[in-house]
């Protein structure tokens, strides 16, 4: 089964078959209309099948598994005296497992279940007594669940349902042998409901889903559809010298609302947050080796109004569920091309408006042509007019052997290069 992105389908949420709480919730928490993977997932979900989902942030997927999951729990005895976990929740980062964690109370309101966390970098002790002293749904990145459940904190053989979130995220940061680890030791597929979402169902996520779950039903909403429609995406050809002046003009101009920088390395971040800094902005900066508790004080202070710029690299920015993201961009375009949806994907979520602007200089411009083909479009090349290039102040810096970004050649280089990509695409597909 797939289906094309569109904002909200006609089918209620009260047209299915939910115990007045769990309807009570979704009212709570204004769930009215379903989104496509919703509409798609939850008729075999509901009916306690195994569903592996393709979709992308921000269509809907965390409901449509938790809608499922509190079904399952409220019509299944628990048989579970120690009050040992029903629904085991595993997510690659802590900000999805926290975010997991908010919707799963918001939904389960007026539902009597209790819902525990655990995931690495903070409060240690805290989950370990709340989950030791028994709990119904379990929420946790894969490294302090297998800690916990080492410890014989709790135990998996009472699991009635067990759900991956962004799977495809699992694989990326290594976690794969934690998933199998935790798979392994919970009731066989036949005797528990599976479901698995990733933003990709490659083969590596499918032959997952095949080995643990029971005969899942795939379904798909296509990630270049969802780009496409609601993402409005445009890149520019600057010189290497160019980017940081040709940035602050687009900030300058186009004063997003809230904004995410991405960078493909800690070095550009910093070096982008130098210059924005230099030149009246005042950005945050989140790389893979940012402290948790940093890390979280500067999600909060976006997610709220004192901060409104995020410089940001792939590895520090999985997992994110930040609302009324108005512009993304590309500082570096990235050298895979799921990395450039997921990126996009951080606006524009549940459908509305968002804008993705890519600076194609000469080194990464050869990931275009493969980026282009991967979201089914090409993507507009903009002009760098003057007021975008606006004379920018540098940064001061302490290291004396640095001054500033090295000098390029110019950005004919860069178009001339990504020209020669795609003829050879072409060629290619005409041969």
């Amino acid at each position: 089964m797939s289906m094309t992105h569109n904002i909200l389908t006609e089918t209620r949420f009260d047209s299915f078959d939910l115990t007045p709480e769990l309807l009570q919730g979704l009212q709570h928490g204004n769930y009215e209309f379903c989104t496509p993977i919703q509409e798609m997932a939850l008729p075999i979900a509901l009916q306690g099948r195994d569903v592996a989902g393709q979709a992308q942030t921000g269509t809907g997927k965390t409901a449509t598994f938790l809608v499922a999951m509190f079904k399952t729990l409220l019509s299944t005895p628990s048989g579970n005296g120690a009050k040992q976990p029903r629904a085991l929740i595993v997510a690659p980062t802590r900000e999805l497992a926290r975010q997991i964690a908010s919707d799963a109370r918001q939904l389960g309101k007026f539902i009597d279940l209790k819902i525990s966390l655990a995931y690495g970098g903070t409060g240690y002790q805290q989950q370990l007594d709340d989950i030791g002293q028994g709990t119904d749904i379990l929420i946790g990145t894969p490294g302090r669940l297998i800690d916990f459940y080492k410890q014989q904190i709790y135990r998996l053989d009472c699991v009635q349902v067990v759900i991956l979130d962004e799977a495809d995220r699992m694989f990326d940061l290594g976690f794969i042998k934690d998933i199998r680890y935790l798979l392994r030791r919970i009731p066989k597929p036949t005797k528990r409901q599976g479901m698995l979402f990733s933003a990709t169902l490659s083969y590596r996520v499918l032959e997952l889903a095949y080995e643990h779950m029971n005969s899942p039903e795939l379904v798909r909403i296509e990630p270049e559809q969802i780009t496409a429609k609601s993402v409005n995406q445009s890149a520019f050809y600057p010189a290497n010298e160019q980017k940081y002046s040709l940035l602050i003009g687009l900030l300058r101009t186009k004063n997003p609302k809230r904004s995410i920088i991405f960078v493909n390395t800690k070095k550009a971040g910093e070096l982008v947050s130098a210059y924005l800094s230099a030149n009246g902005f005042a950005p945050g900066v989140l790389s893979g080796d940012v402290p948790q508790k940093k890390r979280q004080w500067l999600l909060e202070q976006f997610q709220g109004t004192a901060l409104d710029i995020l410089i940001a690299t792939d590895v520090a920015a999985r997992g994110l569920h930040i609302p009324e993201v108005t512009h993304v961009f590309n500082f570096d375009l990235p050298q895979d091309v799921e990395d450039y949806v997921h990126r996009i994907g951080r606006t524009a979520r549940l459908g509305s408006q968002g804008e993705a602007i890519s600076l194609a200089c000469e080194k990464y411009v050869y990931s275009l042509p493969e980026i282009e083909k991967f979201v089914g479009q090409k993507i507009e090349i903009m002009p760098m007019t003057e007021d975008l290039l606006p004379e920018i102040e540098k940064p001061v810096t302490r290291n004396p052997r640095w001054h500033g970004p090295s000098k390029g050649t110019t950005g004919a280089k860069g178009r001339e290069r990504v020209r020669r990509v795609r003829q050879k695409s072409t060629a290619a597909k005409r041969a």
